[in-house]
């Protein structure tokens, strides 16, 4: 049986590619936060300070899946 993945929330520091970006975690921790491809159009509207939801495997603490925007809204306020 899989593992489920752990769920968080980070902070978009940097964008890196068309849906790669830097984000980081609450504990100061960055990983790499990529969009699936049914988000995509998503991409175009993160930007530096934007708060995401995040999903990340057990297995791998260096990347982690961008699953929506998070309901907190812009952290740098």
């Amino acid at each position: 049986m899989p593992e489920a993945p752990i769920e968080t929330v980070g902070v978009v520091r940097k964008t890196l590619s068309g849906r790669v970006f830097h984000v980081e975690l609450p504990n100061g921790k960055m990983v790499f936060g990529h969009l699936p491809r049914r988000l995509a159009d998503l991409a175009s509207e993160l930007s530096a300070g934007e708060r995401v939801s995040l999903e990340m495997t057990p297995f791998d603490f260096e990347k982690a899946r961008i699953v929506g925007r998070d309901a907190g809204g812009c952290a740098d306020e």
